[in-house]
């Protein structure tokens, strides 16, 4: 797993599972494509530093090589903050009021750690950083223009959530819109999207796919509320109908989807009481739920509820 761990106690920790051999052109992929890049992606760490004359680049730089030196052993997160506030000058550093102390600007921290060449160490808490082994790669040498074609976020977001603008891939991988244009794939064509008016772009390799009708025979799924594929910015594409849209994605507390090969069917929410799981399903269309789509519905949450170690005690409200 690579970190991007946060300095204060509070904020949360995020991973994702890689494997080691492909961490260094995943570093390389999540790059920033440019200064201006880096500096929106520091958010308010980007004043200080450019009041300084210190590019957000070389910030991230000295960052990444501080938290090199102090994770020669393990080192847990809080640990390295500390070492690391000592380290830096006051440019990289804050008051942090709900800490009552000065340490690290949040986004420098954690976006530096991979670059560093640390890693999580599994089933940590609080969690342990290490260093990654045979780690050579040197941080922010290489930025995201030079990524590998697969690990391509411009074209990575094209090809998992198909048509798009410029404007929705920016807001999708957080880079300033010119930065997107600029790097635009040149293996892409415009097409018109069905009750859009806006042109949009796809890569040439995925129009077989996208003329594809979905399945309505296809894999029924218990889509959890932040699966990838709910995270595409044209919420519309996916879910056409307003109230249905805003039921899937509430301002809090997001349930999951039921899907069926490309079609959001509902949505889903776990409920447990001792040791036995219940699902409260929606289905927007219940009348065409036949015993099929049930059968699939129950093995799905007869294998989410082996997933968590319970009991799969059928539905809270069917």
């Amino acid at each position: 797993m690579f970190p991007w761990p946060g300095p204060c106690a509070a904020p949360r920790t995020c991973t994702a599972p890689h494997r080691t051999a492909q961490l260094s052109g995943i570093a390389i992929a999540t790059a920033p494509f440019s200064e201006p890049d880096a500096a929106k992606r520091v958010f308010d760490a980007s004043k200080p530093l450019k009041a300084a004359g210190i590019p957000v680049l070389t910030a991230l730089r000295n960052v990444a090589h501080q938290m090199r030196e102090i994770a020669a052993e393990p080192i847990v997160k809080g640990a390295m903050s500390t070492a690391l506030t000592a380290a830096l000058p006051a440019p990289y550093l804050r008051f942090c009021r709900p800490c009552d102390a000065t340490h690290p600007y949040e986004m420098p921290f954690r976006l530096a750690a991979l670059h560093a060449g640390l890693r999580l160490q599994p089933g940590t808490s609080p969690p342990v950083l290490e260093r990654i082994p045979g780690w050579t790669f040197s941080p922010y040498e290489l930025l995201a223009e030079h990524a590998l074609a697969p690990l391509n976020v411009i074209r990575n977001y094209l090809r998992f959530y198909g048509p798009a603008t410029v404007k929705q891939v920016a807001a999708f991988i957080d880079c300033p819109a010119k930065e997107v244009k600029a790097h635009w794939p040149r293996d892409t064509v415009n097409v018109a999207v069905v009750g859009e008016s806006e042109v949009r772009s796809a890569l040439a390799s995925s129009l077989d796919l996208l003329i594809s009708r979905p399945n309505p025979e296809g894999a029924i799924r218990l889509m959890g509320p932040y699966d990838p594929y709910l995270q595409l910015k044209d919420r519309a594409s996916l879910v056409q109908d307003e109230p249905l849209r805003k039921s899937l994605w509430p301002v809090l507390g997001r349930p999951g989807a039921i899907a069926c090969d490309a079609e959001v069917l509902g949505t889903w929410r776990p409920r447990t009481k001792g040791k036995s799981l219940t699902l409260r399903l929606v289905l927007w269309e219940p009348e065409q739920a036949g015993p099929a789509l049930w059968s699939e519905l129950e093995t799905q949450g007869q294998d989410l509820a082996d997933f968590r170690g319970l009991e799969f005690a059928g539905w809270a409200d069917k």
